[in-house]
């Protein structure tokens, strides 16, 4: 089994992650999601428990096509959101293709301990495979496409946060936002992204703040 950890840093409050993450499909990066269906909700206590039913699909390399004759694969997502402790867990696992390859997924978003206006972004997986033989080289893919994709999710998001709650001095015209096109959207994304890493670094070497200097590094 491979384990995977890191922590990401979004700049905007736990309340505005709190209500983007259930509108962050669709966005230029989450094109392989197919449909996303909500199977229940429920308060318990002071809590909201949701559980969610989501298609994706991943292009496979050729060797994994002896193993999968389909390339859509059904994935569980559960989420605890306590507004109280301002802290919002999903749980997410691969309903299909288990004997494959199974992707667990623990996502955890807490204010900023550094800045009360930021969100960090906890995330743990474990990947497995029970496939004889190939189990080892199997998991070691995986492992490499969940990288990734967190950096496309975490892309996605905030393209998504930055549609919903638009800073006041990035304002777009919309008789002009119309006509930007896909991939004009998608490279102002990824040079966001950009400016917010190098920030981050920057705060990171002046503070020496331990959870920013793990935005810059992985564990595996």
């Amino acid at each position: 089994m491979k384990f995977h950890e890191s922590i990401t840093v979004f700049k905007f409050p736990w309340e505005q992650v709190a209500q983007g993450i259930w509108q962050r499909y669709p966005n230029p990066e989450s094109t392989h999601v197919l449909s996303e269906d909500t199977v229940v909700r429920k308060v318990v206590g002071n809590c909201l428990h949701s559980k969610r039913l989501l298609t994706k699909t991943n292009r496979l390399p050729k060797w994994g096509e002896r193993f999968i004759n389909s390339r859509n694969v059904n994935v569980i997502e559960e989420s605890i959101v306590n507004p109280e402790k301002k802290e919002l867990s999903t749980y997410t696992r691969n309903v299909g293709l288990t004997k494959v390859m199974t992707v667990v997924e623990k996502v955890t978003y807490r204010p900023s301990s550094e800045n009360s206006q930021w969100t960090v972004v906890e995330r743990q997986a474990w990947i497995d495979s029970k496939i004889f033989g190939f189990g080892y080289a199997i998991q070691k893919f995986g492992l490499e496409r969940y990288k990734k994709n967190i950096q496309k999710a975490s892309s996605g998001f905030l393209y998504a946060l930055n549609r919903l709650f638009p800073a006041p001095d990035s304002a777009v015209d919309p008789t002009q936002s119309h006509h930007m096109t896909l991939e004009e959207r998608k490279q102002r994304l990824k040079d966001a992204a950009r400016e917010t890493a190098k920030r981050a670094k920057e705060l990171a070497q002046e503070k020496a703040g331990p959870i920013y200097a793990a935005c810059e590094g992985v564990r595996s």
